[in-house]
């Protein structure tokens, strides 16, 4: 049993909870008095630790060899109290500013004051998700300032490493189903000491990971930002008082809580939202994976969401189903970072942010789901699988909330999943490497109110999206790109259209071994949805790879080369063009590996739709045609357009004949509709005979045996008997 004596930081920490238990204000500050004194001083001050932040992040950037850092900006730092709590944070992956306060914390209510200790010059680091991050790769540093010998708060960087280690190269390790295969943990470990690392834990990375050069410099840039943070902290003390400071910081985080209330407050109607969605996971027939639980997954994704009246916003996940032998299950460390990183992209996108934000808001994850596994040895390498889908449904349900107070500008159909590739093996050079690609950071977002969703540039997890350079992702992968192009018909349907995504080709080369992962596909079922009449956007991409192709044959001789599959539904251009063993997979691509010669696609998301098809503008539509993000048939069936080429061949809209048109598919749409107790009714006798598919009747059976109250509403919606249950499988 730990000695509370010997603990001052563990017991200021529990203080500190105490007085928000009792006082509902951030450590009990119920007044901003410093803010009333001076408040343009207040403000200057709060921008200066922003700026703190946002510099050390960029000066960071460039002393890491990772190009998901060094291109796509995979990194966050943030500046922290004593007790682990932010004040301020750079921009990049924001996700991780409160998994790091979880990770802080943790330590503190572990006696680490007592033993490690925590002395000035001390480097943190953890990966454990359980302790306070989202997956693996996720490794973050953080080390304490002192002022004088007071502790007076903490500096943390993240980084998303492309390589960690485990039984698949990269880091989003889709094949694990249990920790053990997840790849190298350290946790919540003292790595360093006097600002150095540790050579034992450079030592531990280097014989651990299959690309060490990316783990190993990013600890030394993570380290470098904090030591800049924690000296710019210490300067700051010096000009202002440390009796300030200490007042100033907690001040800080109640007018960020405060701020987010009033925000919620002016932009929304309180009352009680619900959304739905769905993941499907296909791993039937695939390699590698062990018999531990069904080969497809099928996850029910219900959530709640009350504004209440003084603008605090519960989520609620009740009616979601247990985790499971897959690399999908989250934490609560996850579930509270997809909450910030949501909370500060669609609220608070001003850059004065920080832990206030995250304090105006209450979560309820089920223990036992996957949004709170009751086991910690659960997988999470691929948690975003699932905590994009869920929080695409909350930024619809916030959307929704927007509309109702007449903010329609603000609305926006939210996020989707950004499938993953990674790939290991030998490199271009003949040495070993693993990395994942993260060009996947630039997919397509869901429409706006007022306008269509921005094409290959958002993601939900780095709203800083970047795809990065071409020639930067050659250098570290033994392929080349042949093709990057545009996916037609990928952004959901809608008055406003979601975003486009792109896919990428490349041609193996120099290289007669590549393993090729991919992860976060779902199959058979959207993930996404659209608002207000608007369309999901499709999320079942196959990928297609042709072995053993005839490419060099055909440059050889100038013939010429299919750069992408095409739009064909039927035969694609690879088939057109290539011989060769034409390859097709759904969902997760895990095959034996590649070799020089070699192609492979592979397609990312698009996001969903805002209002009815037949209001789309006929002359925007044209363009998109032109551009190739639509194509004719989808114009004319999708959307009611109807298109006609110009004198130089170009697509003009037919307004008269799109008239006609839509004329057309309105009074088809009244012939087929029918009354929604109709459809309730035939739908209800198919719940009581249980006409389900296998995978929407292990949904359901799993989803009931952790909810009553789901079970109850599901039984009363469809009028149930009491004694309804799904049958086990034989």
């Amino acid at each position: 049993m730990l000695d509370r004596t010997a603990n001052p930081l563990r017991e200021r920490l529990l203080e500190s909870e105490r007085l928000m238990e009792e006082t509902g204000c951030y450590d009990g500050i119920t007044e901003l008095t410093l803010r009333r004194q001076d408040p343009l001083k207040f403000e200057t001050l709060h921008t200066k630790l922003r700026a703190y932040c946002v510099s050390a992040r960029e000066m960071a950037r460039r002393i890491s060899a990772s190009p998901g850092v060094r291109e796509v900006g995979e990194m966050v730092v943030a500046i922290y109290t004593p007790e682990g709590d932010a004040i301020a944070l750079s921009n990049g992956i924001m996700v991780h500013v409160h998994t790091m306060s979880r990770f802080i914390k943790w330590m503190i209510k572990n006696g680490y004051e007592e033993n490690p200790c925590i002395r000035d010059g001390d480097i943190f680091a953890n990966n454990d998700a359980f302790i306070g991050t989202v997956q693996v790769p996720d490794v973050m540093d953080v080390v304490p300032i002192f002022y004088e010998g007071t502790l007076v708060g903490w500096a943390g960087a993240v980084c998303h490493e492309l390589e960690a280690g485990g039984i698949t190269p990269g880091g989003d390790v889709c094949l694990a189903q249990e920790r053990f295969t997840e790849g190298l943990f350290v946790c919540a470990e003292k790595v360093g000491e006097n600002d150095e690392i540790r050579r034992d834990y450079v030592i531990r990375c280097e014989r651990n990971l299959r690309m060490p050069i990316y783990w190993v410099l990013d600890e030394k840039a993570k380290v470098a930002a904090c030591i800049d943070m924690r000296e710019s902290v210490k300067q700051l003390i010096s000009e202002v008082g440390l009796e300030y400071w200490q007042r100033l910081a907690k001040e800080f985080i109640e007018e960020g809580r405060r701020a987010q209330l009033a925000r919620t407050r002016q932009l929304t109607v309180p009352g009680i939202y619900r959304g739905h969605t769905f993941y499907g996971h296909v791993t039937e027939g695939k390699p590698g994976f062990q018999p531990l639980g069904p080969p497809n997954w099928l996850y029910n994704i219900p959530i709640e969401m009350e504004i209440k009246s003084d603008g605090k916003i519960r989520m609620d996940f009740d009616g979601t189903q247990p985790w499971g032998y897959h690399s999908m299950n989250c934490t609560p460390a996850g579930m509270d970072g997809g909450m910030f990183v949501t909370l500060t992209q669609h609220m608070n996108f001003e850059g004065l942010v920080n832990d206030g934000a995250w304090m105006a808001t209450e979560i309820n994850i089920p223990h036992g789901t996957w949004t709170n596994p009751d086991n910690e040895m659960a997988a999470t390498a691929t948690s975003w699988a699932l905590l994009l889908p869920a929080y695409g449904v909350f930024q619809r349900l916030l959307s929704r909330g927007f509309i109702a107070r007449g903010f329609v500008e603000e609305a926006f159909v939210g996020q989707v999943n950004s499938p993953m590739i990674e790939m290991g093996g030998t490199s271009q050079y003949g040495t070993q490497f693993g990395m994942a690609h993260f060009e996947c950071a630039a997919a397509g977002s869901g429409a706006l109110a007022i306008k269509d969703g921005l094409d290959t540039a958002y993601v939900g997890w780095n709203p800083e999206s970047d795809m990065g350079n071409i020639e930067i992702w050659e250098q570290n992968m033994p392929m080349v790109y042949i093709g990057r192009s545009i996916v037609p018909n990928s952004g959901g349907a809608g008055k406003y259209r979601g975003g486009c995504a792109f896919a990428s080709t490349w041609l193996i080369n120099k290289t007669e071994h590549l393993r090729l992962v991919t992860s976060e596909h779902s199959s058979r079922v959207f993930d996404n949805g659209g608002l207000c009449g608007g369309y999901p956007a499709p999320t079942c991409e196959k990928h297609h790879a042709v072995r053993g192709s005839d490419i060099f044959e055909k440059a050889a001789k100038g013939e010429a080369l299919a750069h992408t599959p095409g739009t064909d539904p039927l035969v694609s251009d690879f088939e057109r063009r290539y011989k060769g063993e034409q390859v097709f997979e759904e969902g997760p691509y895990i095959t034996k590996p590649h070799k020089s010669g070699d192609i492979f696609s592979h397609a990312y998301n698009g996001g969903g739709g805002f209002g009815d098809v037949l209001e789309r503008d006929p002359v925007k539509t044209a363009w998109d045609v032109e551009n190739g993000f639509l194509t004719r048939e989808a114009a004319e069936q999708v959307f009611g357009i109807i298109l006609k080429d110009d004198a130089e061949g170009y697509p003009l809209a037919d307004i008269d004949a799109t008239v006609a048109r839509r004329a057309e598919m309105r009074k088809a749409r009244l012939a087929r509709a029918i009354p929604v107790s109709e459809w309730i009714a035939r739908e209800a006798t198919r719940v009581k005979k249980q006409d389900f598919a296998l995978e929407v009747t292990r949904m359901y059976r799993s989803a009931m045996q952790l909810s009553p109250r789901f079970t109850r509403e599901f039984k009363d919606f469809w009028g149930l008997d009491a004694d309804y249950a799904f049958a086990g499988e034989k």
